[in-house]
């Protein structure tokens, strides 16, 4: 289990707002669809990634087939694939991205040696963490919902 400290996560979701979404889904049941959706819908550019819908559009955005196929800057890259296909996005990332900021791996993903070859090129790593679900803590749309988020504030 990873320890993020909420400063160190809400100063991600702060400062990265281009986002590459790799094994996003067209299906709007699935996680990928709805996450993906969500953080456009709070101010994100969301670019979604997956080679078997490329070419289709999603959320004002052409799919692109992988991640050396945009041409744009990108500072985080969220990854909703299975742990062992990680190595080779986190690779691809690092090629065509030498700003990227952050390496983002969803609920049920980890992978210590791509998180350290990422870590070691000086960018962020979150490991087994949803950002939908973070951003929705950290800036208090949880509360609202009636969750105890641990967060104090005056916002409803």
């Amino acid at each position: 289990m990873h320890d993020y400290s909420d400063s160190h996560l809400k100063s991600i979701l702060q400062r990265n707002r281009t986002i590459a979404v790799v094994g996003v889904s067209v299906n709007p049941v699935r996680p990928s669809y709805y996450v993906a959706r969500y953080l456009g819908l709070k101010g994100y550019r969301v670019i979604p990634v997956n080679p078997g819908h490329a070419g289709k559009r999603l959320f004002g955005e052409v799919i692109q087939p992988s991640l050396s196929a945009i041409c744009d800057p990108v500072d985080m890259v969220d990854i909703f694939r299975r742990p062992e296909m990680v190595p080779p996005i986190v690779d691809e990332a690092l090629e065509c991205f030498p700003a990227l900021n952050c390496i983002w791996m969803q609920i049920g993903v980890e992978h210590a040696e791509a998180a350290a070859k990422a870590q070691a090129r000086g960018v962020d790593v979150i490991q087994n963490r949803c950002p939908k679900i973070e951003y929705q803590r950290l800036f208090g749309e949880l509360r609202m919902g009636g969750f105890a988020t641990g967060i104090i504030s005056s916002k409803l």
